[in-house]
C-alpha cells in the first residue's frame, strides 16, 4: 500500500505585488513544500507569486498540480511543464478541482481572486463542509486588514467567533511549515 502524499493548495496572486518580500515568500514556500515532499497544488499560472511558487517547488524537486480555467491561459501564461496539469471550462470548476485535490490551504499575498478562493473555503468550513486547516501567510502584515474586518463581522454579529479560529495566522514560511507539519501529524 502506498502512503499517502500530503497536497497543499497554495493560493496567491498573479502579481507580484509592491514589495519583494511577498515574492521570497512565494519561492521560499514552494521550495519548502517540495523539501517536505508535499505536492503543491495551486492555479497553474507562470507568472506574480503564483509562478514563484511553481518554479521554486519544481526547482527543488517538488511534485507540482496545477488548475486553470480555458479563459484565463493566456492572460496567466498556462504552466504546461507542471507535474499534473489541468485546464477547466471555468473558475468554479477550477476552485473545487484545486480544493478536492489538497489536505490543507495556504494563503499568500494576492488579489480579489485570492480573496475569493480563501472566502470559499472559509464559508465552506463555516458551515462543516470540510476540516481542512487554512492558513494566513501574514508576510509584513498582508493581512492585518482583512482579519480586523474578520473579527469586525464577529463583534457585529455576523459570524460566530469561531470564524477566527479557522484561520491560522502564521507570519513567515518557518512558522507556515512548522503549522503545517502540526496538522499533518
Amino acid at each position: 500500500m502506498s502512503r499517502h502524499q500530503n497536497s497543499v493548495c497554495v493560493y496567491c496572486g498573479s502579481r507580484s505585488g509592491a514589495r519583494p518580500p511577498y515574492a521570497e515568500a512565494a519561492r521560499a514556500t514552494g521550495a519548502m513544500l517540495a523539501a517536505r515532499d508535499w505536492r503543491l497544488v495551486y492555479g497553474a499560472g507562470d507568472v506574480g507569486l503564483m509562478g514563484e511558487v511553481a518554479r521554486a517547488a519544481q526547482g527543488a524537486g517538488g511534485d507540482t498540480f496545477g488548475v486553470i480555467p480555458i479563459h484565463l491561459f493566456q492572460r496567466e501564461v498556462g504552466k504546461r511543464d507542471l507535474s499534473t496539469f489541468i485546464v477547466t471550462e471555468n473558475m468554479h470548476e477550477r476552485k473545487k478541482v484545486m480544493y478536492m485535490n489538497s489536505d490543507a490551504i495556504v494563503v499568500l499575498p494576492g488579489g480579489a481572486g485570492s480573496l475569493d478562493e480563501l472566502f470559499e473555503v472559509l464559508t465552506w468550513r463555516q458551515i462543516g463542509l470540510h476540516e481542512k486547516p487554512i492558513f494566513l501567510l501574514n508576510i509584513d502584515g498582508y493581512w492585518d486588514l482583512l482579519l480586523g474586518l474578520v473579527d469586525h463581522v464577529i463583534a457585529e454579529g455576523f459570524a460566530d467567533a469561531s470564524l477566527r479560529d479557522y484561520l491560522v495566522v502564521v507570519p513567515d514560511v518557518s512558522a507556515l511549515e512548522s503549522a503545517l507539519s502540526t496538522a499533518f501529524g
